[in-house]
């Protein structure tokens, strides 16, 4: 691929393509040629619109479905039209606490009407590091896999119908040492560090009528950041910053 400039063109060339794609920096408009574009250069947009366009899209790296202010160094996303890819790149990296969201809502300063259900579903999911004796009666990790249910109030309208497909590896060594301190002492937990957490996962979301009516595990509000979830069949409010 080569970089030129040419009065008053600023252009790359994609030998594989046999394309160019460059900006007219007279009228500051976005172009093509060659390949099945042609012998001459055709207009796609000007330079601003171009830029939003591939922020938007997820080409710079941002997630617009998706705040990922918080998401650990070392996670890397991407997104093609309506599917986003989260993935560590076979590596494990610490976090820095289990109940992390990969994919947060993000805060919507008005309300958009828009209510999302969304299912979470773990399809694949291994310890490595750290095993219980059966004399344990229950498996204090188990419940970080199976189907999450959530739905969103006030959600942005790129969530609608949105695939999060994900494949990560955490490192969690220090977290779960400190965690379960004393059934390691007690015999009940054996650790062989690093303590690591490798799952694929994949969520999907589609637009309802209404969230109280779903059978969600919880319901968040991105407009007032309002929660509830589910108890006994009815939904709790647990936060309301407003009060």
């Amino acid at each position: 691929m080569q970089h030129k400039a040419w009065r008053p063109w600023l252009y790359r060339y994609y030998p594989e393509t046999n394309t160019y794609a460059g900006v007219n920096k007279d009228d500051n408009g976005v172009y093509v040629m060659g390949g099945s574009w042609g012998d001459s250069p055709t207009y796609i947009d000007n330079l601003p619109g171009m830029i939003s366009l591939i922020n938007n899209s997820g080409g710079n790296g941002s997630i617009p479905a998706c705040n990922t202010a918080n998401a650990p160094t070392g996670f890397s996303y991407s997104q093609s039209g309506n599917v986003v890819t989260i993935t560590t790149n076979g590596q494990c990296i610490k976090v820095p606490n289990m109940a992390t969201n990969f994919c947060e809502t993000p805060a919507q300063p008005t309300q958009t009407g828009i209510s999302v259900f969304t299912t979470s579903e773990v399809t694949s999911a291994e310890w490595r590091g750290i095993t219980f004796s059966s004399s344990f009666p229950t498996d204090p990790l188990a419940s970080m896999t199976g189907t999450f249910k959530q739905c969103t109030i006030n959600a942005p309208a790129e969530q609608t119908n949105l695939v999060v497909n994900s494949d990560t590896c955490m490192d969690m060594t220090e977290e779960l040492e400190a965690s379960f301190a004393s059934l390691i002492e007690q015999g009940y937990a054996t650790v062989t560090p690093p303590i690591t957490f490798a799952s694929k996962s994949t969520y999907s979301s589609q637009a309802v009528a209404d969230c109280f009516a779903t059978d969600a595990d919880s319901i968040y509000d991105a407009f007032t950041q309002q929660v509830w979830i589910k108890q006994n069949g009815q939904f709790v409010e647990i936060s309301n910053p407003n009060q």
